[in-house]
């Protein structure tokens, strides 16, 4: 079923099925809520302008089984590019499989090719499983307290 998997750079036709994945995570997130508008407008954002990041799917035939959406930005603390890894998904009937590492290890060895110096990401802490995930592939819990500051948010 899966022989012909492929990992490669999102496409502006893939807005629609990588938005039905948005949904699926941001409804699952206590921080955020899904807006399919909102999220098409993000995910157009990146793919017109790759200098802000990349967006990488996993494709079987022509279904996007996964997402992985790295954001591009510069450190004065490592003095060079690193990357924001804002979102990884996969299909929740295709989850325990193996696809978000193939996901994670393509942004990985993307990073080391592209001479990026860090990869950070934010997950929930009442999440061990994907916080155990993140351990798994190497990333290490950060002494840093993530903060926000809604500079513009509308409230239903």
């Amino acid at each position: 079923m899966f022989r012909n998997i492929k990992i490669e750079p999102a496409v502006l036709d893939d807005i629609p099925q990588l938005t039905e994945l948005l949904y699926d995570l941001f409804s699952t997130e206590p921080d955020f809520r899904p807006n399919a508008d909102v999220q098409m407008h993000g995910l157009k954002m990146i793919l017109q302008q790759p200098n802000r990041g990349r967006i990488f799917v996993l494709r079987s035939q022509n279904a996007i089984i996964g997402m992985i959406n790295l954001l591009f930005t510069i450190s004065t603390a490592e003095g060079g590019m690193v990357i924001l890894l804002e979102d990884l998904v996969i299909r929740h009937e295709h989850r325990g499989q193996g696809f978000g590492t193939r996901l994670l290890e393509h942004a990985v060895e993307f990073a080391r090719q592209k001479n990026f110096l860090r990869i950070t990401l934010l997950t929930d802490k009442i999440n061990e499983a994907t916080i155990h995930f993140y351990e798994r592939n190497g990333f290490i819990t950060s002494g840093m307290v993530p903060m926000r500051y809604w500079v513009k948010r509308d409230v239903p």
